[in-house]
């Protein structure tokens, strides 16, 4: 495990998860972590591979985004039956349930005011949300979940969703990581990189084949 001197001063580039995680868990035999410089095509013959990208961000210029239609309101825990509804509808290949994502509040990076919802003005509908995570010992905020419903995507809703969570800790946190599937049809990495997140750190997920 390295040290939290040597996660700051690269933390997309050092490890493929939070420093936090990085510390909670255990990578099981049939797995290998690979980051796209150590990585070689050979190691495919006996390992399939899921790509992910890690973004950074400093918390300075921000963009703000104005959406006159929409509005960002805290969830509480009550909005909890509507955030796995959000998500479900958000994916064909994901499903959550709500011990899932209510296990998430008990976790030691858990932040109140980082658990947003986007609230369509005219119908009083939730249509987004997004869950992030703060790591108080490494003063990193972590984007987790974003969501847009299907029907709402095209109208900068996810970059309202994603500025939000960086205006709110950006006199808090000292930067910001998240990350996602590089293969993904909706295309997070571009949403993510509009907000003024950085980097080319690819991490490849690798599992024995059989």
């Amino acid at each position: 495990m390295i040290t939290l001197t040597e996660y700051l001063n690269n933390p997309c580039g050092t490890l493929s998860i939070p420093y936090w995680k990085a510390k909670n868990i255990v990578i099981p035999p049939e797995m290998k972590i690979l980051h796209d410089k150590d990585f070689s095509a050979d190691i495919l013959s006996d390992y399939t591979d899921e790509k992910y990208f890690r973004l950074y961000h400093n918390l300075k210029g921000i963009p703000k985004i104005a959406n006159d239609d929409f509005e960002i309101v805290t969830a509480t825990r009550n909005d909890i039956k509507a955030i796995v509804q959000i998500i479900n509808d958000s994916y064909t290949d994901i499903s959550v349930n709500k011990e899932l994502i209510k296990s998430y509040t008990k976790m030691s990076v858990y932040n109140e005011e980082l658990w947003i919802m986007v609230e369509e003005k005219a119908t009083g509908k939730y249509v987004g949300c997004g869950i992030a995570d703060f790591d108080v010992e490494a003063k990193e905020l972590i984007l987790e979940w974003i969501q847009v419903l299907p029907q709402y995507r095209g109208k900068k809703i996810g970059q309202l969703i994603v500025t939000e969570l960086l205006f709110r800790m950006k006199d808090v946190a000292d930067f910001a990581t998240v990350s996602g599937k590089v293969d993904n049809s909706t295309n997070p990495e571009a949403l993510y990189r509009k907000c003024g997140f950085i980097g080319s750190d690819v991490w490849h997920i690798l599992h024995k084949k059989g």
